[in-house]
């Protein structure tokens, strides 16, 4: 008969045993398995062939193979480090969604269901889209806090560095703006007239302080809604002359009433304006600064990686390779036990001595009462 313990001498499995998804690696209490990294390597083939020149194309997959364990592990350990913060970005996934939804003009959630999972090149379900979304949320911020928020950038560095590279911050004439649009196309006079008060109604918040990157995301109708407004730097008659002559006789952070176009209002924020020539320090200090902290954020978040990756319990599946394993770190497999069943036989039962055992008093679920169990095992 089948007795209560397991033996470890596991039978071979038969030959034709088919294997249905394959364990890579083991990060804490999460997994990567062979299918998932087959389905993000077929999304990122399908976003390079619309991206790389066709003979940068075959380059650039080769280090995504190469890299694609290495970036599944990142993020779970990210993800994992965000619950043990207690970080959560539930509301900033709920608005990402519906900017999409509104970035799509699909209002019928079914629809947009549908509209998300056609659109994904990888063909992940509805859910799945909103869950990596989360992941890639939870990323950014445990790298806000944890690496980027530590990484301080001075201002005489800044200077250092904007003394040293002046041909970086001679530019010709230009002005960089971020814009609001709303759109009137389909409406009548009356809708017309509802988004011309709405318009001058965020020109009102912009002016006394709002963040105007942020009324763009939530407001705009233009496809720059989801950087924030965001345009590219514009040189003195690349514009409409008279959106030029505009932005081009204003100070930095003017923003502008709303400017009637065929199909819509626009709104222009002045984020910058430049004079021709060498841009003096005071107007180009945070890129200064900037050109100083990236460089030294890539290998800081590489080496907060590493150290998470030496306090993780990991292992890696013979065959496959973490091109960020930490130095010295035991990442070998370790294959489970294989379980059988170990038997008894009758003889060995019948030849085991006979106990009697006394149970001790029981009580009463509900009472404080206890009664004797008399019982034996025989």
């Amino acid at each position: 008969m089948a007795g209560g313990a397991w033996a470890a001498d596991a039978k071979p499995e038969p030959k034709d045993v088919r294997v249905v998804e394959q364990i890579v690696a083991k990060v804490n209490n999460d997994i990567v398995t062979l299918g998932e990294l087959d389905r993000t390597r077929r999304q990122i083939e399908a976003e390079l062939k619309q991206q790389a020149p066709p003979d940068q194309f075959q380059k650039a997959m080769q280090q995504v193979q190469n890299d694609l364990l290495r970036d599944r592990i990142d993020q779970l350990l990210l993800v994992q480090k965000a619950k043990d913060l207690n970080i959560t970005v539930d509301q900033d996934v709920s608005k990402y969604m519906a900017q999409l939804q509104k970035d799509s003009g699909i209002t019928d959630p079914d629809q947009f269901r549908r509209y998300i999972e056609e659109k994904n090149p990888s063909g992940d379900s509805f859910e799945d889209f909103k869950q990596h979304a989360k992941e890639g949320l939870l990323k950014q911020e445990v790298i806000r806090r944890e690496v980027g928020g530590r990484i301080a950038v001075s201002r005489a560095e800044a200077r250092k560095y904007y003394d040293e590279h002046h041909s970086e911050f001679t530019r010709e004439e230009q002005v960089e703006l971020r814009e609001i649009f709303l759109s009137t196309e389909n409406k009548d006079s009356a809708g017309a007239a509802a988004i011309e008060k709405k318009a001058k109604d965020l020109v009102a918040r912009a002016r006394k302080g709002e963040n105007f990157g942020n009324l763009a995301k939530d407001n705009s109708n233009a496809e720059t809604a989801r950087n924030y407004g965001d345009l590219p730097p514009f040189k003195r008659g690349t514009l409409k002359k008279e959106i030029e002559d505009l932005v081009f006789n204003q100070s930095r952070g003017y923003v502008t009433d709303p400017i009637k176009q065929p199909n819509g209002f626009l709104i222009l924020k002045l984020e910058e304006r430049f004079a021709a020539g060498l841009q003096p320090f005071e107007e180009v200090e945070n890129e200064a600064m900037g050109r100083v902290y990236q460089p030294r954020m890539e290998p800081a978040v590489r080496a907060y990686l590493t150290k998470l990756r030496q306090e993780a319990y990991l292992q890696i599946r013979p065959g496959y390779t973490d091109t960020a394993a930490a130095p010295g770190k035991d990442t070998a497999w370790k294959d489970p036990v294989k379980l059988v069943p170990a038997t008894i036989t009758k003889e060995e039962v019948a030849s085991q001595p006979r106990r009697r055992r006394l149970l001790w008093l029981v009580p009463i679920p509900g009472t404080q009462s206890k009664v004797k169990s008399r019982s034996s095992v025989n």
